[in-house]
């Protein structure tokens, strides 16, 4: 915006000196589109803004309470921040019927109060496909799973023809998430799309040949044999030719993972995903005038049977352990446990979206474990084969490299220990391992070595004392048919009488 003075300047340049438009131009530095409106300009009455009313008064009582949520929001990504749907939704579950503003309303305050935050959100373009046909995308979106922040990436299944969608969250966007996400929804649904759009991602597409073909990875080829759905893959970066599951990615994080999820169980919670969206369906479709559940069945009733036999989406890897008995994944970064006997091995580890199998040489279960995400280096422990191991010849404890590996309480404790008592000790742990976890016992180990006690017996107590289960007992209240008994006021005459010839010698 020019100043009055250099307007005024311009209009003299032109009206006065005789200047034209372009020499003004070079002069000033002004654009001519600019240069010209200033010389034709009438009317010069100052603009001066309303004075800013009181927006939405019906709203005052909830306003610091969604303006809490839309500042916690600041420190969550974007794409997982409150929509004005999310705040209405949250209002009427917590204040119900004593809630009586209308959507409306809390969107129009939920925009202003965004516009002076973030600014405004982006938009998607729906497409339209047949009945039974598919969609499928990854987004991100944060979780806590038992307190601890997961970087989190949830597959959508969308159903153009209906606007129907499903997601299941993950840790990764891996070939493992991919199939067993798939799979999950297909037996909710009871039935396979006939036909499913992808994105060209490396997990399924080796490399796209110069003819648009697309060499495909073995397993997504068996994956697709099995469960006999075409395919379609959008052109290099044209993610809006699946328009319907782009917008789907963006509502599904909106109106189910905001606010951000707390997960204790993984497996319990993408359950509940799956019934939540089936709710979602009880709302009119944007566009057709009919309920999405309604048209789901018309995507229902062009599905494809589910295949009878099941398919181990799985991944097997042979993998060396070293002289610990541990193997690495994930470009060395992630390190996990077998067993001391399989040290110096080769063995086969089975692998899933959420966990990691070692395997002995009959395919039996050595051990379980979490599977570990990130870029950082990071380490899964399962003490048990090693401490039962140890309690065997807890003589040649401090001898093996697994003495070092054990954190300092537990080393701390075992030195304190008899040598005939150490083997004892060893068992014990692993079996309050096996009950409650190895990190619980060290905190139970801690707590001995605060008392100063080292037999198993007071291990075991504290133990019991600190993650056992106490139940409470109420008190129990008798029947009026119960008589009561009275009050009895002993006589203690002939008990004094005794003590009083106490240390009498007797014959």
């Amino acid at each position: 915006m020019l100043t009055m003075t250099q307007q005024h300047n311009i209009r003299k340049k032109y009206f006065e000196e005789g200047q034209n438009i372009s020499q003004i131009a070079r002069e000033t530095g002004h654009d001519r589109k600019t240069i010209r409106s200033i010389i034709s300009k009438e009317d010069w009455n100052e603009k001066r803004s309303k004075q800013p009313m009181r927006e939405f008064p019906k709203l005052d009582p909830y306003k610091a309470e969604i303006d809490n949520w839309l500042l916690a929001d600041k420190v969550v990504k974007r794409k997982q921040r409150h929509t004005a749907k999310r705040v209405y939704d949250r209002l009427v579950e917590e204040y119900g019927e004593s809630f009586n503003c209308s959507y409306r309303t809390v969107a129009g305050y939920v925009s202003n109060k965004k516009k002076e935050i973030y600014g405004k959100e982006p938009g998607y373009l729906p497409l339209e496909h047949i009945p039974g046909e598919a969609q499928v995308d990854f987004g991100s979106a944060e979780f806590y799973e038992r307190g601890k922040l997961c970087k989190g990436k949830y597959l959508n299944l969308s159903f153009p023809y209906s606007n129907k969608g499903y997601l299941q969250l993950f840790k990764g966007e891996n070939q493992e998430c991919l199939f067993e996400g798939l799979i999950r929804i297909f037996e909710h649904i009871g039935g396979v799309p006939n036909k499913i759009w992808f994105d060209n991602t490396t997990t399924i597409v080796k490399q796209i040949l110069q003819n648009g073909a697309r060499e495909l990875t073995e397993s997504f080829v068996r994956f697709m044999e099995h469960y006999r759905f075409s395919v379609a893959f959008c052109n290099p970066n044209s993610g809006h030719e699946k328009g319907n599951v782009e917008g789907k990615v963006g509502y599904h994080r909106r109106n189910l993972l905001v606010p951000v999820p707390e997960v204790d169980d993984l497996a319990i919670f993408n359950q509940q995903l799956l019934e939540k969206c089936d709710s979602d369906a009880e709302r009119e479709h944007y566009r057709k005038g009919k309920l999405i559940k309604e048209l789901f069945e018309e995507d229902k009733g062009a599905v494809l049977e589910l295949p009878k036999v099941p398919l181990d989406v799985s991944q097997y890897i042979l993998v060396k352990t070293n002289g610990y008995g541990r193997f690495t994944l994930n470009k060395g970064l992630h390190e996990y446990s077998t067993a001391p006997k399989y040290a110096n091995s080769r063995i086969l580890v089975r692998v899933t979206a959420n966990e990691v199998v070692p395997l002995d040489e009959s395919h039996r279960e050595i051990v379980r474990h979490e599977r570990l995400y990130g870029e950082t280096k990071q380490q899964s422990m399962k003490w048990i084969p090693y401490l039962t191991q140890l309690s065997r010849k807890p003589g040649a404890l401090k001898y093996t490299g697994i003495y070092q590996m054990l954190p300092s309480p537990v080393r701390d404790y075992l030195d304190k220990c008899g040598k005939t008592d150490k083997g004892k000790v060893l068992r014990t742990i692993a079996q309050l391992t096996e009950r409650s976890g190895f990190e619980q016992v060290v905190h139970a180990v801690e707590r001995a070595l605060e008392y100063g006690v080292v037999d198993v017996d007071s291990l075991i107590n504290l133990h019991r004392h600190m993650y056992g289960i106490v139940i409470d007992m109420q008190p129990i209240k008798l029947s009026d048919n119960v008589p009561k008994l009275p009050r009895v006021s002993p006589d203690l005459s002939a008990y004094d009488a005794g003590l009083g010839k106490a240390g009498a010698s007797q014959c």
